[in-house]
This record gives C-alpha cells, sequence and structure tokens, in this order.
C-alpha cells in the first residue's frame, strides 16, 4: 500500500506595515528629484527615441521598397514562365530578361510605395485594381494566346499590387467589382472549365 505524504503548511510571509522606515514630506521628496535631474533625463530619452522614430530617410525607403520589388519582380518572372509553359511554349532566359527590362515595376512600386497612404494615391491604385483585374479575368476567358502571352503576367502583377497595397475597404470593393464584371459578361463559365 503506498504511502500518502501529507503536505507541510506553507509558512506565510510576515505581514508588512505600510508605514515608511523614514517619514520625508512630500515637498522634500519632489526637491530631491528635480535635483537628481531624473524627470529631464527621461522626458529627454523619450524625446530623442521619437526624433529618431519619425526620421525616414532615403536610404530606409530605398530598403522598405526593396524588400517588395524583389518578390513583385520574381512575381513577373514567374507569371511569364506559367503563361509560357500553359501555351507549349518554353521561354528563353533572354526573353525573359528583355521582358523584365521592358516591363520591370521597379519604378512604379517605389513611387507608389512611398507615397501610398496618400487619398490620391488610393483613388489611383482602386480604380488601376479594378481596370486590371476586369481586364485579366477578361482575357483569360475569352483572350488569344499571344495577347495572354504579352498582357497577362503583368496585369496579373499590378492587380495582386494593388490589392497588397490598398486598404482593406476599397480592396474588398474592387475584388466585388472584377466578380461583378465576371458575371456580367458570363465570363464564369470559360473561367471555369
Amino acid at each position: 500500500m503506498p504511502r500518502i505524504r501529507q503536505r507541510k503548511p506553507e509558512a506565510k510571509p510576515p505581514k508588512s506595515d505600510d508605514t515608511p522606515l523614514i517619514d520625508i514630506p512630500e515637498e522634500e521628496q519632489w526637491r530631491l528629484i528635480n535635483e537628481s535631474g531624473v524627470l529631464h533625463k527621461i522626458s529627454s530619452d523619450q524625446q530623442q527615441s521619437e526624433s529618431t522614430d519619425s526620421e525616414y530617410t532615403l536610404m530606409d525607403e530605398i530598403l522598405d521598397t526593396s524588400m517588395i520589388i524583389i518578390p513583385f519582380c520574381s512575381l513577373l518572372i514567374l507569371m511569364d514562365i506559367l503563361i509560357h509553359n500553359q501555351y507549349g511554349r518554353h521561354a528563353s532566359f533572354k526573353e525573359l530578361f528583355d521582358g523584365m527590362k521592358s516591363r520591370g515595376p521597379t519604378l512604379f512600386i517605389f513611387y507608389v510605395h512611398r507615397h501610398k497612404r496618400s487619398s490620391e494615391i488610393q483613388t489611383f491604385l482602386f480604380l488601376l485594381s479594378c481596370a486590371a483585374g476586369t481586364r485579366l479575368m477578361y482575357l483569360i476567358a475569352l483572350g488569344s494566346w499571344l495577347v495572354n502571352m504579352r498582357q497577362c503576367p503583368p496585369l496579373a502583377t499590378i492587380w495582386i499590387y494593388t490589392v497588397l497595397e490598398l486598404d482593406l475597404g476599397p480592396t474588398v470593393i474592387s475584388l466585388m467589382v472584377t466578380a461583378c464584371f465576371v458575371w456580367w459578361k458570363g465570363l464564369q463559365k470559360y473561367l471555369l472549365s
């Protein structure tokens, strides 16, 4: 039969009084704090950290934007490779590189990402998202293979980028506009087959 151990009662910490060891008047406490300069040091440290956070240099913008440019250039190349393979063609490295030079989204992404919070850029991105989405769906459903090979990779890249940079409300509305366009034109029978 196993033995049952009994717990030893835990020692309770002694009750402490809330009375301080030394009674210093409040005026004297404030005088000591002001003479020590602790408050001034804390406020100057906060101001300094706020000023360094608000400074956003050009180099920071370039690095921040390059974190978006690299994946979207890769997406453009991937879409180009996929559309070529879809139609039984094989894109050479030279074709992909030439297409990247002429259709590369670097300056567009840099400018839009830099000013994406302004209402003009948000309006532009909304209209561009609606246009790119509806054109892409139309081309996928009814476009010829040569037109699709030229236009679909940049349109898909632009559409994904605009959805990324838009605020949530305009993004949902632009996707609903594209869905309504597909329904209105009867393109769903082409897209689902």
